[in-house]
C-alpha cells in the first residue's frame, strides 16, 4: 500500500470515529468513548498534516509553473525561491507523517510501575537511588503526573536499597520507557576523607502497568500468599496487625512484598499490581524475543542489565551511553529536568526505526 493511500485510510476512518461518537450507545459507554478519544487522538494529527500536505503540493505545481513560464527574471527568482521553500515544507510534513506512521507501541498510553534498586556500591548506591527516586517524582510534577508510592526499603540515613512506584498519566510509558537499565554515578562521597572518587550504580526497571483482563492469575492455583507483621528500620514494627503481604507466583518464581501500608487488603492490591506488570513484562520480552534483530537497532533493549548512563558529579555531565549524549547542569537534571534527554531519546529512536522499515522495503 503506498503512503498515499494509507492516508486516505486515515482520513476515512477518523470520519468514522468521529460518526461513531455521535451514537448514543457509544456515549454512554465509558470504556468504548476513551478508546475511541485516544485514537481519534493519534490520527487527527496525521489527517490535519496530510490535508496540509495536499495544500502545500497544490501550490508547489502552481508556483513550479509560474517559475518555468515567468519571462521576467525578478518574478522568476521571487518563483524559485517559493518553491524551494515549498519543497521544504513538503519535506518537513513527510517526515512527521513517517514518524507518525510507525508502527505504535501498544504500551504508549500506559501507566507504569517504576522500580529502583541499589546495585553495587553499597550505602552510596542506596543514596543514589534514593536521588533516582527524587528525580523521577519531580519529573512527574513537572507534568503534573500523579505519583503513588507502593513500597520502599531504606538504609535509616537517607539511602533506600528499593523502592517500587507507580506513575499515572497518559503517555507515561511512552516518556518513560527508555529509563529501564543500569544507571551510574561517579562522585565523591561525603563520607570519603582523600577525596576519592567511587563509583556506584543503581538498576531501574520501568512496567507498563496491567490490567487484570490483560494477565490472567488463578490465585487458588498460581499464587502463595504469605502475610506476617510488617518491620520497619531496626526491625522495629511499624504497626501492630499482620499486614505485610508476600506473593509468590509458582509457575515463574516472581515474588513480590509489600508492607508500606497498615490494611492487609491494600498491600495485597498494590503487590498484585507489581507482579501484574511483571508478568506482562515477561510475556512482551518472549513475544519480542523473535524481533531481537530489529530491537538491536533501536536505542536500548530494555534490559535491566544494560548501562545506559553515567551521572558524573565531579565533571557536571551526563552521558547517555546508547545514544552518545553528554548533557551539563547535573543540578538540574537530578532536580527532574529530564525533557531535553528523553526527548533526544525519542527522535533518535524514530530515526532508527525509519531506517529499519526502509530497509526491510528495499530488501
Amino acid at each position: 500500500m503506498s503512503l498515499e493511500e494509507r492516508l486516505d485510510d486515515i482520513e476515512r476512518r477518523l470520519d468514522h470515529i468521529e460518526r461513531e461518537w455521535s451514537d448514543p450507545e457509544v456515549a454512554s459507554d465509558p470504556d468504548r468513548s476513551r478508546e475511541l478519544g485516544r485514537e481519534q487522538a493519534r490520527l487527527a494529527p496525521i489527517v490535519e498534516d496530510t490535508r496540509q500536505l495536499r495544500a502545500v503540493r497544490a501550490q508547489l505545481e502552481t508556483s513550479r509553473r509560474e517559475r518555468e513560464s515567468e519571462h521576467d527574471q525578478e518574478l522568476r527568482d521571487m518563483a524559485r525561491q517559493i518553491v524551494a521553500e515549498l519543497e521544504a515544507e513538503e519535506l518537513a510534513i513527510l517526515e512527521r507523517v513517517r514518524i507518525a506512521l510507525l508502527p505504535a507501541d501498544p504500551n504508549d498510553d500506559r501507566d507504569v510501575i517504576v522500580e529502583i534498586r541499589a546495585g553495587a556500591g553499597g550505602e552510596e548506591a542506596a543514596l543514589f537511588a534514593a536521588q533516582l527516586f527524587r528525580m523521577y517524582v519531580r519529573y512527574a510534577e513537572r507534568h503534573k503526573w500523579g505519583v503513588e508510592l507502593l513500597t520502599t526499603s531504606d538504609t535509616g540515613i537517607g539511602g533506600l536499597r528499593e523502592v517500587i512506584f507507580q506513575i499515572r498519566a497518559d503517555g507515561a510509558w511512552s516518556r518513560l520507557k527508555y529509563e529501564g537499565g543500569v544507571h551510574r554515578v561517579q562522585r565523591v562521597p561525603e563520607t570519603e576523607s582523600s577525596g576519592r572518587i567511587h563509583t556506584s550504580t543503581a538498576t531501574v526497571a520501568v512496567l507498563p502497568e496491567a490490567d487484570e483482563v490483560e494477565v490472567q492469575i488463578d490465585e487458588e492455583r498460581d499464587l502463595r500468599i504469605d502475610v506476617k507483621r510488617a518491620s520497619g528500620p531496626g526491625g522495629q514494627s511499624v504497626n501492630t496487625t499482620d499486614s505485610a503481604v508476600r506473593i509468590t507466583h509458582l509457575p515463574t518464581g516472581l515474588v513480590v512484598e509489600i508492607q508500606d501500608e497498615k490494611s492487609q487488603h491494600k498491600n495485597k492490591a498494590k503487590a498484585m499490581a507489581v507482579l501484574r506488570a511483571r508478568l506482562l513484562e515477561l510475556e512482551q520480552r518472549k513475544a519480542h524475543e523473535e524481533e531481537a534483530a530489529v530491537r538491536r537497532g533501536m536505542v536500548g533493549s530494555g534490559d535491566r542489565s544494560e548501562k545506559i548512563r553515567t551521572y558524573n558529579f565531579p565533571q557536571d555531565r551526563l552521558t547517555d551511553h546508547r545514544i552518545g549524549l553528554d548533557l551539563h547542569n547535573l543540578s538540574s537534571v537530578m532536580d527532574g529536568d529530564l525533557d531535553r534527554l528523553i526527548d533526544t531519546l525519542i527522535t533518535t529512536d524514530q530515526a532508527r526505526r525509519l531506517a529499519n522499515l526502509e530497509e526491510e522495503g528495499a530488501a
